[in-house]
């Protein structure tokens, strides 16, 4: 087993790609924390893990609250006693929404949940690392948003914002022995269509002209298993990369 008794955070665990990956982690030995704001789909996700190699405890949070963000590392170390990687996959989607449309609240929680949220896990993770003397490691899932105009400019701004983050501390904390890796998903088949908003006419229809050059989408395991290879000891040359999963997208 690749991940056997490591201690994870996985945040957006109760759907797509951190269901996913919860449930890959764990077949893989890992003890995972999962963390949503939809606890009974945490709990449903623990039951239907209760017999596997690693365990499952559930943590009910939103992220793009600090006090979430922080509270959820605290809870992992008070039940694994300690913390090995944090995986920031949680976010949301804006309208398309170009700029001289988007609204302070579209631009308010765009940068909570996909920036801000983050980087105070980040920041808290660190911190438990340096504390515990082992180095760590760190896996945000950005995305080919970040320079590929894939959606409106508040989830290209969050997510270009959240990938700056993630090589700026792959450098500062090198020689501590911690790790910052990203993952950048293309079109994956996700319930997150299903809790957008309607879509911005304008904006949409100049994403579109990007849509029609898409390839085949890909599902949540593909990019879980992007997951597994930079949270194992696999990977642990690998430091300060953004591995793009888009099948081709963003060379065409």
């Amino acid at each position: 087993m690749r991940l056997e008794g490591k201690t994870v955070i996985i945040t957006g665990a109760s759907a797509g790609m951190g269901q996913a990956m919860t449930e890959l982690f764990v077949h893989e030995g890992a003890n995972v924390v999962a963390v949503a704001r939809r606890k009974e789909r945490l709990d449903a996700l623990a039951e239907s893990l209760k017999d596997g190699p690693g365990k499952v405890a559930v943590f009910a949070g939103d992220v793009g609250k600090k006090e979430d963000n922080e509270a959820m590392i605290d809870y992992a170390v008070e039940i694994f006693g300690k913390l090995d990687v944090l995986i920031n996959n949680a976010g949301i989607m804006d309208d398309n929404t170009a700029i001289g449309d988007m609204s302070d609240e579209m631009l308010d929680r765009l940068m909570k949940v996909d920036a801000y949220g983050p980087m105070y896990a980040m920041r808290k993770a660190v911190q438990v690392f340096l504390k515990q003397g082992e180095g760590g490691n760190i896996i945000n899932t950005c995305s080919v948003g970040a320079m590929h105009h894939t959606a409106g400019v508040a989830y290209c701004a969050a997510k270009a914002a959240l990938t700056a983050a993630t090589r700026n501390t792959a450098f500062m904390y090198m020689e501590q022995g911690i790790r910052c890796n990203g993952i950048a998903p293309g079109g994956v088949i996700t319930d997150i269509p299903l809790v957008m908003p309607a879509a911005n006419e304008f904006g949409f229809s100049r994403t579109s002209t990007l849509l029609t050059h898409s390839p085949e989408l890909g599902m949540p395991e593909d990019i879980a298993n992007a997951a597994l290879f930079l949270a194992s000891d696999e990977s642990k040359f690998v430091n300060g990369v953004i591995l793009t999963c888009d099948g081709g997208w963003t060379n065409l």
